[in-house]
Parts: structure tokens; sequence; C-alpha cells
């Protein structure tokens, strides 16, 4: 069994813990009060201004003669609005996990999991931050560059999975190495894992997509990346010092 299927086997055990269960809320919880209110502010009028864009489209006008496509163009400006919601509440919701529950979650893990591994304390509080921060540069950077891609059908699937994935990991293995590694340990797990880092993110990203369980999914990813870094720098430290 890989490292990736036991950290999300794990990550899924430690879930149902209620301690868990209540940092679930909260993070989502401000992440939808916060989009809510800016939906509430601007929806009317991105809406107007979307669907005067599809008013001059040849598809558009095409489909508006064509029952049930119809009542979906006449109202795809509030669907695709609708659907463009959920994303920003989630990158919200990794962000908020990332700086502020990852703490929580780190040590109920290593409680439990890993009472032994000793606690090197190479990450901060400010490089936590930090790295939340150039996570979510980063994510608009590769979704502008990844715009083109949006209009070929086929990569609609496999875009969200690959620029969440990219968030995930980017965001979650700092956290989750922060209090046990040293910053050379960190260093060296990215280097040497960062093929699997990835994975492990894009599986995540790909839970995301089921509807109502992309909800969960900022908790139980950060679970399933503190499962998988700190068995991997358990393996690191059990390494012969020459090969470290």
């Amino acid at each position: 069994m890989s490292e990736i299927t036991k950290a999300l086997i794990k990550a899924f055990a430690s879930l149902l813990h209620p301690r868990m269960l209540l940092l679930m809320l909260w993070p989502l919880a401000i992440a939808l009060v916060l989009w809510l209110g800016l939906a509430f502010a601007f929806w009317s009028q991105a809406a107007a201004w979307l669907q005067l864009q599809f008013q001059q489209s040849a598809l558009i006008d095409w489909a508006i003669t064509v029952w049930p496509l119809m009542y979906i163009a006449t109202h795809l400006a509030w669907i695709l609005l609708a659907l463009l919601f959920v994303p920003p509440v989630l990158v919200t919701a990794v962000l908020i996990i990332g700086v502020f529950s990852m703490p929580a979650m780190v040590g109920h893990v290593s409680e439990r999991a890993y009472p032994r591994l000793e606690r090197r304390r190479g990450g901060t509080f400010a490089g936590s931050a930090w790295n939340s921060v150039a996570a979510l540069l980063w994510l608009i950077v590769l979704t502008l560059l990844s715009l083109p891609l949006w209009f070929i059908p086929l990569l609609w699937p496999v875009l969200p999975i690959v620029l969440f994935g990219y968030l995930n990991q980017r965001v979650f293995r700092y956290d989750a190495l922060a209090e046990h590694a040293s910053a050379l340990e960190m260093d060296t797990l990215i280097r040497r894992h960062r093929r699997e880092l990835f994975l492990l993110g894009a599986a995540l990203a790909l839970c995301g997509l089921i509807p109502l369980l992309g909800f969960f999914i900022p908790v139980y990813g950060g679970l399933a990346f503190i499962h998988y870094c700190l068995a991997r720098l358990a393996q690191l430290r059990d390494e012969p010092v020459a090969t470290q």
C-alpha cells in the first residue's frame, strides 16, 4: 500500500473525531459568510454584465431557439456565477485552515499516531502565513496562464484538479511539517517527495469535485497531508545519518 493511500485512510479515521468535526465547521462558515456577503453586494451586477455578453454571442442566439437549451441559455449567467461561487469558498477555507487550524490538527494526529516524533520546529506562524499568501498568488498566476486551455472541452475536468492539487500541496505541506521538522528536513522532504505531494493534492482535489463532499475536503486534506508528511519524516530520521 502506497504512503498516499495510507495517508488518505488514516485521515478519514482522524476526521471522525469530534474535535476534527468541529474544525470542519468554523473555517467553512467564515468562508461562506465572506463570499455570501460579496455575492449579495455584486451578484446582480455581475449577472447582468455576463448576460449582456452572452446575448452578443451567436452560440447563445442559436441556443435560445432550442428546448431545453432555451431555459439554460436564459439563465446562463446565474448558473455560471453559482458554479464560480464554490471554488473561492473552498480556496478561502483551505487558506484559513492552513494558517489557523493546522497546529491543532498536527497536535491531534501526532499525539495519537507519532507520539515519539521529536519536535524541531523548523516552521513559524509568519512562515505559514507567507506560504499561504504565496500559494494563493501562484494559484492566480497559474489560473491566468491556463485561461486559453479552458476553451478546450476535454481539459475542463483536468484543469481544476491540477490547480487545486497544486494549492493543496503548497499550503498543507509546510504546515504539516512546521512543528516537527527542522528547516533542512522540510526542504529535503519537499524536494524528495514533490511528485507524491502533488499526487496527494490532486487526489484530494478530485474528491472535492464530488457534490457536498467537497466542503469537507479542506480539513480532510489537512489531515491527509499531516499523516503523509509525518510518516515520511519518521522514515527520514530512521535512515542512516550519511544518507540524509
